[in-house]
């Protein structure tokens, strides 16, 4: 390590609490110098890839400090440990002085957020991520049964590029043909040269499963990342200007897990690999960056992994409300706030069967703090929602404890 980082070096007693789940105000992270770390939660939904024991060299707290929100885990020391701890205003510096670091950081967050993706894919939507290009056509009889020619055509010009002996070449040609007059597309073939791009309200920026080499950055309008699932499709991300998506593609060489489309016109920053790695030695902020939007993501897929451990499916909406405010930042109070989804959307996104999640929908709007305006959720007092998700946490833990006494 540069010295002139004064990263200051700590040191654990065995048996020691390091961080601890679910406390706010991380403004720190740990590398591990010596001895071992045991990584643990509360509901452990998946296993960690790689396993919950962390040797020299490792990491932990990256997630809580560079998002800023409560810590998702609890490190307890195995042995005396000693641990370089890095402050999340002194990260911009590490990377600069050590870009190695950062890389490992980086690459370990794609792997695990597409690990946690994929558990996630499985257990809330009943179905595992497709990563074989031929399911280009899937997506694109999708688009054209919805009538969304724009996206159609994109994903059939996809499957047949990257699946010219597929068994349905010939019928993806003949439906090209029929839906071009309707169908606005751009950068079908876009060069690496192109590094701004200007896509129009509706057109689809890459298809899932499509293979990928680029990240992008989002510089003007927005940007909606959705999935197909059981002929659904599902929102999983707005993303707005600042943001940055799609690279776990460029980062590991697989096809897309889900698809970007402009919700409105975006502006748009394509980065290649070529240009990546220069930008992790000269532009520490675009590196910070993403690491801080990579630790938000996971934060996320592990608050809604939890969420899934909540059988009660009122229980899962209240909580996911709560997620979400947290998510935004929004402050616990007597204030009122307007969700940026709607009744159905929420359903989705808890991956509740559609006509359980109806009937959990009827009940929650029973709460008179609650109501649909416009088709998005808006809750009356803020407070509410905090209380209502505590009151089925409380019931679901009793209800564990339960039946963990009763298996004794």
């Amino acid at each position: 390590m540069n010295n002139s980082l004064q990263l200051a070096l700590v040191t654990f007693k065995k048996g020691a609490y390091i961080i601890v789940e679910g406390k706010q105000q991380a403004d720190c992270f740990y590398i591990l110098r010596s001895g071992q770390v045991q990584i643990s939660k509360e509901l452990e939904v998946v296993e960690e890839e790689g396993g919950n024991i962390l040797k020299p060299g490792d990491f932990f707290g990256v997630v809580s400090t560079m998002s800023t929100h409560s810590h998702i885990e609890t490190a307890r020391a195995l042995t005396d440990v000693a641990l370089i701890s890095v402050k999340r205003e002194q990260y911009g510096t590490l990377i600069k002085n050590n870009a190695p670091v950062a890389m490992k950081i980086i690459q370990q967050f794609s792997r695990k957020m597409r690990y946690l993706d994929d558990a996630l894919t499985r257990i809330t939507l009943k179905s595992n991520a497709e990563t074989d290009t031929s399911h280009l056509f899937e997506v694109a009889e999708y688009y054209a049964r919805q009538s969304q020619y724009n996206q159609a055509y994109y994903a059939y010009h996809q499957y047949i590029k990257h699946c010219p002996q597929g068994d349905q070449i010939n019928i993806a040609k003949e439906r090209m043909a029929k839906i071009k007059p309707y169908a606005k597309v751009v950068y079908l073939n876009a060069g690496d040269d192109e590094f701004t791009r200007t896509y129009p309200k509706d057109t689809m920026i890459f298809s899932e499963s499509q293979p990928g080499k680029e990240l992008y950055i989002i510089q003007q309008g927005s940007v909606k990342i959705t999935k197909i699932v059981n002929d659904n499709e599902v929102l999983l991300a707005l993303l707005k200007p600042g943001d940055i998506f799609g690279e776990m593609a460029l980062l590991e060489d697989k096809p897309r897990s889900a698809s970007a489309i402009a919700h409105e016109e975006a502006v748009l920053l394509a980065v290649n690999k070529d240009n990546f790695k220069r930008m992790v030695a000269s532009q520490p902020q675009i590196i910070t960056r993403l690491t801080q939007l990579l630790s938000e993501r996971i934060w996320f897929i592990y608050k809604q992994l939890a969420n899934t451990q909540i059988s009660d499916p009122v229980g899962r909406m209240f909580d996911f409300l709560l997620i979400q405010l947290e998510k935004q930042r929004v402050p616990i109070s007597n204030e009122s706030y307007t969700f940026d989804f709607g009744p159905q959307e929420l359903v989705n996104m808890v991956g509740l069967p559609k006509g359980e999640g109806n009937l959990a929908v009827r009940k929650m709007f029973e709460n008179s703090h609650l109501k649909s305006i416009d088709n998005h959720i808006y809750v009356s007092d803020i407070e509410e929602v905090e209380k209502q998700a505590k009151y089925y946490r409380k019931m679901e833990r009793i209800a564990r404890s339960r039946k963990a006494g009763t298996r004794k």
